[in-house]
């Protein structure tokens, strides 16, 4: 047998596994230093959170020290209620108007009335407080010809009317077409 061929397979077997210790122990200083910077952003955050939670804390003992909300400090804030004037919305508009008459707002004709009033909708002002979701809700209710209208712009147009805003009411309303922006 050639001792050569014996001595060569053992003579790299014996360099791989001594590179392969050196890269290993390259490798295991690198991790550690990571494992450090992983250590260090972990304790950052658990720093982070706790100082959180003590904000938290803090806040929800502030809320619970707060007065709460009844209906009676609901309606110390009610609205203050506009007087209507009739003459100046009339030279205004340039017709006669009633008072809490929805039909002025743009798109709103006396079907539509009928089928507000029918769900409680009687003035500008309550008028002006609904959702365009919940009139849509009562126009779709009507059946497919009143569905067809978009409310969008009616809640607006009362709240001008309501606070007597004709001049404001009047310009909006010669830009719109069908009561839609």
């Amino acid at each position: 047998m050639n001792i050569p061929c014996i001595l060569i397979p053992i003579l790299v077997g014996l360099i791989c596994g001594i590179l392969g210790y050196l890269l290993g122990k390259m490798n295991s200083r690198n991790d550690d230093s990571l494992s450090a910077s992983l250590q260090a952003d972990l304790d950052a955050c658990k720093a982070n959170t706790r100082n959180l939670n003590a904000r938290i804390s803090t806040l929800e003992a502030d809320l619970a020290a707060k007065p709460k909300a009844t209906a009676q400090s609901f309606t110390a804030t009610a609205p203050v209620i506009i007087p209507f004037d009739a003459a100046l919305a009339e030279n205004v508009l340039g017709k006669k108007i009633k008072e809490n008459d929805l039909k002025i707002v743009e798109g709103i004709g006396p079907k539509i009335e009928a089928l507000f009033n029918d769900a409680g909708i009687k003035t500008w002002h309550e008028l002006s407080l609904t959702s365009t979701e919940r009139l849509q809700s009562i126009l779709d209710a009507g059946g497919e010809n009143f569905a067809m209208h978009n409310p969008s712009t009616w809640a607006k147009q009362a709240s001008m009317a309501y606070q007597g805003k004709w001049k404001e009411l009047k310009d909006w309303q010669d830009n719109l077409l069908g009561g839609k922006e």
